[in-house]
């Protein structure tokens, strides 16, 4: 929720010296009322994202993969491994990416999502920044051809081989494919899209 409190604060600057001109006045009622809406939309906002992280928890039950919400985000880790010095796309993971991209599609389009390539510690600094690079950009590509995603929408970030996000510590080769992984973060759920309405 940080992001969304430094954009509070933000507001609340730009509101004060917007009504109070150049005196920086004011009124006790048009600030409590300011406030009262920053805390709504705050609260909104997290609705949304729980309401997200439900869903998802439900429709990758059958996958190998954690739910995880902190700081309005959702991570959904494990959803993708690779070879070795490999940035091709496993047939096997793809049915989970299905999934993810229809249930942000449907019910959360304006969602944004960024997509994090880790590789293992084998290799140097540079080379792994670029092939975990590779993993992202291979599940991004697959979200927007595949799964129907707004290209604007889906990000990507390397994190190669830095230790501090490395699954298994140190591991490489057979004993680090847990490693070699692609993860899913969705920043911002947007505003729930409506039902359709139901048939008569």
């Amino acid at each position: 929720m940080r992001s969304y409190r430094r954009i509070a604060v933000v507001s609340l600057g730009v509101l004060a010296i917007a009504m109070g001109g150049c005196n920086g006045y004011v009124k006790k009622a048009d600030f409590d009322s300011a406030i009262s809406e920053l805390r709504a939309n705050d609260q909104k906002q997290q609705q949304e994202i729980d309401n997200l992280t439900q869903q998802m928890q439900q429709h990758f039950a059958a996958y190998d993969a954690k739910i995880s919400q902190l700081a309005g985000r959702i991570r959904v880790d494990a959803v993708s491994h690779f070879a070795f010095n490999q940035a091709s796309l496993r047939d096997e993971d793809k049915p989970l990416l299905d999934d993810f991209a229809k249930t942000v599609s449907t019910h959360f389009p304006q969602a944004v999502v960024t997509v994090e390539g880790f590789t293992d510690s084998a290799g140097g600094r540079a080379y792994n920044m670029r092939l975990g690079r590779e993993r992202a950009d291979a599940v991004r590509d697959y979200l927007v051809k595949n799964g129907g995603m707004s290209a604007d929408n889906v990000r990507v970030v390397s994190y190669g081989k830095a230790e501090n996000r490395q699954v298994l510590k140190g591991k490489s080769g057979d004993g680090g494919e847990a490693n070699r992984r692609v993860s899913l973060v969705v920043e911002y759920a947007g505003t729930q899209a409506a039902a359709p309405p139901a048939a008569s």
